[in-house]
């Protein structure tokens, strides 16, 4: 299993060796390190926490540069902190050892991954929006049903069933994208081009898993 963390930048075109227009987002990629590593027992699974992006060191908690610096010492750098920290579950973490930087080299063009990410918030939605409602008639008689949602249920059962499609908080959701090709890989600029859209707000994080 391979895994590391990006930022969502930008979406854009490139054309393939035949020709054809292929759409992705372009992801950046900066080398992560290995901040703790449990190996698998009868009790847990086994897992990888990494550390991305920097940050100065005054700006993290005493706990956090505590649980962090055996992976600083281990690489060198005692000065910085981490941004993000993300623990993924895995068969081969014994491969894997404190303060070991993890790069865009695990990747080749042509792979095919899985990518996590938090879908833009909309904040409170109507039913027209937020699942795809008509609204109601615009016929004779009718005022201001434009966008209404309609009944939301039988008057004898005296309460609203769960799951009823209504209005309400649309977005911040955990997204995950399967079967993600990687078109391109700029190693220079640190970037990934990936086919289709990916979740998120520019500048949101995005987690790229490889089982």
């Amino acid at each position: 299993m391979k895994f590391l963390l990006g930022t969502k930048q930008r979406m854009t075109q490139i054309f393939d060796d035949n020709g054809q227009a292929v759409v992705g987002t372009v992801l950046a990629v900066a080398p992560a390190m290995v901040v703790q590593v449990k190996t698998a027992d009868k009790n847990q699974a086994g897992s990888v926490q990494i550390g991305y992006g920097e940050k100065r060191a005054k700006n993290t908690s005493k706990a956090e540069r505590g649980h962090i610096a055996p992976a600083l010492k281990a690489s060198g750098k005692e000065n910085i902190a981490f941004q993000y920290l993300r623990e993924f579950t895995t068969d081969n973490s014994a491969d894997y050892k404190i303060g070991d930087p993890i790069d865009l080299s695990i990747f080749n063009e042509g792979d095919t991954v899985e990518i996590a990410g938090t879908s833009k918030g909309k904040g409170f939605q109507g039913v027209v929006k937020r699942h795809g409602f008509k609204g109601g008639r615009r016929s004779h008689g009718q005022k201001h049903s434009e966008r209404e949602p309609g009944s939301i249920g039988v008057g004898g059962v005296q309460r609203v069933f769960k799951g009823m499609r209504m209005a309400g908080r649309m977005g911040s959701d955990r997204i995950t994208l399967k079967n993600v090709k990687i078109v391109k890989i700029n190693q220079e600029a640190k970037e990934i081009l990936v086919k289709g859209a990916v979740p998120g707000r520019p500048g949101s994080l995005v987690e790229i898993v490889m089982k």
